[in-house]
């Protein structure tokens, strides 16, 4: 029964979160690519002494394949991205929401986890050996319209945890501590890596540091790239409304997520869910741009011969019900930093969905997030 149910459920759902909100006539396809920046698993050495060690990375699919995207990642997704082109010239482009920074491991130890720092992600890459270009190469795929860095944070990293975690000498953390790992899952466990989950707070001081870092993570994004980030993405979709007008005022004008989003309840187990909808407004006149269809191979190895047609049908049921369609698609998809096959059979996976897409919709747009999101606000208008 419980089989059954999932089926149906699996059915109903890119019709269901389609009903309400936003329409177009336009064929419109938008690829959102979630935590390009982010350390996660440093190396393939690292995932080794993890397994030696007891942990079980090799059952959570980021732990197994996420880490940061090389030289080789960038440059093969890119070729593949320039071969198609849409109706009006426009190749495929991938909405990068990325994170600007990542633990200082070195600062923090030197100062016995009394401090935390930080270190910007182009610093990152230069401490990586086949990541020197990586920031020249970002930039390169804006210029050629094919990657679009948006703000996901400063880092992917939950602070207040991982450092009260290191100060209590816990053993899971001072391991990942020890392997420049921003946390990691509990040893001997099949749970993922709760660490991660950046904007999850548990106080009303660690609530204000969390905004605190973000409106930070938005400053870091514009000296990097030279303009301000106006879509946001927040991390494991865990945000609190409070943080909306400082965001508005920041220059975020659209956020990224799914359909439904978590805020931490204060003293309370449970979180509070918010329900949105594509081109829902809030009180500060931000556009809610709504997910739904998905591309994660590298999620569900077991359905990896299916996934192409499980995204044609929520395609599909986005263009019927006049709606864009909003692929999710992140970025441990693209990494064969640490696998090679894993980056190498997802990118034969998306070549074949990008082709059955132009093939079945000629007409189709392929857009970033912010311009669906302008799009949005200007019929809103008219």
């Amino acid at each position: 029964m419980r089989a059954v149910l999932n089926t149906l459920r699996e059915n109903i759902a890119p019709w269901y979160k389609n009903l309400r909100g936003w329409r177009t006539n336009r064929r419109i396809v938008v690829i959102e690519s979630d935590d390009w920046g982010s350390i996660r698993m440093p190396s393939r050495e690292v995932y080794k002494k993890c397994l030696k060690a007891g942990y079980r990375v090799d059952q959570i699919a980021y732990e197994k394949f996420d880490s940061l995207a090389s030289e080789d990642d960038l440059e093969l997704l890119f070729d593949l991205l320039k071969s198609f082109s849409d109706k009006n010239g426009k190749h495929p482009v991938i909405t990068a929401n990325v994170l600007t920074a990542n633990p200082d491991f070195e600062k923090i130890k030197e100062n016995d986890f009394c401090e935390y720092y930080y270190e910007s992600v182009e610093d990152t890459f230069k401490r990586y050996p086949k990541h020197r270009r990586c920031f020249d190469l970002w930039n390169q795929g804006f210029n050629e319209r094919i990657f679009y860095p948006q703000s996901h944070g400063r880092e992917h990293l939950n602070v207040y945890m991982f450092m009260n975690a290191l100060r209590s000498r816990n053993e899971d953390a001072l391991f990942a501590f020890e392997h420049q790992m921003p946390g990691i899952m509990n040893c001997n466990s099949m749970e993922g890596n709760f660490f991660v989950e950046s904007l999850k707070y548990f106080n009303r001081e660690d609530k204000n540091k969390k905004l605190k870092i973000i409106l930070e993570g938005l400053e870091q994004f514009e000296e990097l790239f030279g303009y301000k980030s106006r879509s946001f993405i927040p991390p494991n979709y865990f945000w609190s409304p409070d943080f909306n007008e400082s965001m508005s005022n920041s220059g975020v004008l659209f956020y990224q997520g799914n359909r439904l989003m978590k805020e931490p309840s204060i003293g309370e187990e449970k979180n509070i869910i918010h329900s949105h909808y594509l081109g829902e407004r809030n009180e500060h006149n931000q556009l809610y741009l709504i997910r739904n269809a998905m591309f994660e191979p590298s999620l569900e190895e077991d359905k990896n011969d299916e996934l192409v047609d499980l995204c044609l049908q929520q395609i599909e049921a986005a263009f019927f019900l006049k709606k864009p369609a909003i692929i999710c698609s992140h970025r441990l998809n693209f990494i064969g930093y640490l696998n090679e096959m894993n980056r190498d059979n997802n990118l034969k996976m998306l070549k074949n969905l990008l082709v059955k897409i132009l093939r079945k919709w000629p007409n189709v747009e392929f857009m970033t997030s912010d311009t669906l999101g302008n799009l949005i606000h200007e019929n809103d208008r008219t």
